[in-house]
């Protein structure tokens, strides 16, 4: 007779994966994916070193599953703020601004998911979070180019290049590091917001304009 998992022994399984990836995730949004190792990730999901790798047979395995998963949670976050814009300008604004919101309010996982240098190979899986990521972007600005709001260009690489200085600007080595109060990542949001706008070609009046209707949790988590 052939063995088949009963409902409630999967549900068992799910969420004790569910766990191990809760636990990873905790881990990373206050030391990097660096920090991320099997041990402490086992202790904070109160589950065996060993029953981690029945889920996750190394430790780049869940790494770049925790990549996915929080890029997937990024790339939803964008669509659901760009789609829920009144326009196709609109929809670009938002867009970038909760790729801001997501980098200074999440700074940890921010930089994993796009470049942070781990003791594993997950470079492709970046890459391709990286990737869906500058594409969301650039989806929006093909939209705004075909309603005419913006002149023609080279979508690809204005995404790319916008992804790209958001990245060097809030997460990078270079970012300052005083995102610690709500004026503070309200104002740093919009500022790179709005160079963002006007850098694919929104006229000034108009970038501020769409960054000032671009919504915003009404509280950001302070800069991990």
């Amino acid at each position: 007779m052939v063995y088949r998992r009963t409902q409630q022994v999967m549900k068992r399984l799910a969420a004790r994966r569910r766990a191990i990836l809760t636990a990873a995730r905790d881990i990373a949004s206050t030391g990097g994916m660096a920090a991320v190792q099997i041990a402490p990730v086992a202790l904070r999901a109160d589950v065996a070193a060993g029953t981690v790798y029945r889920y996750f047979p190394s430790k780049a395995d869940l790494i770049s599953e925790l990549i996915v998963e929080i890029a997937q949670d990024e790339l939803t976050a964008i669509r659901g703020a760009a789609d829920a814009a009144p326009g196709p300008s609109s929809a670009l604004a938002a867009a970038i601004a909760t790729v801001a919101v997501h980098m200074v309010s999440h700074r940890k996982l921010a930089w994993g998911i796009l470049a942070e240098p781990v003791d594993v190979d997950v470079s492709a899986t970046q890459l391709v979070s990286r990737r869906e990521i500058a594409g969301e972007i650039e989806a929006r600005i093909i939209a705004a180019v075909s309603a005419g709001h913006l002149p023609q260009q080279d979508t690809s690489l204005a995404a790319t290049a916008l992804l790209g200085a958001l990245h060097e600007a809030l997460v990078g080595p270079l970012a300052p590091d005083n995102f610690d109060d709500q004026a503070t990542l309200r104002d740093v949001v919009q500022t790179a917001t709005l160079l963002a706008l006007r850098a694919v070609g929104v006229t000034d009046a108009r970038a501020r304009g769409l960054v000032v209707q671009a919504a915003l949790p009404a509280r950001m988590p302070a800069g991990e």
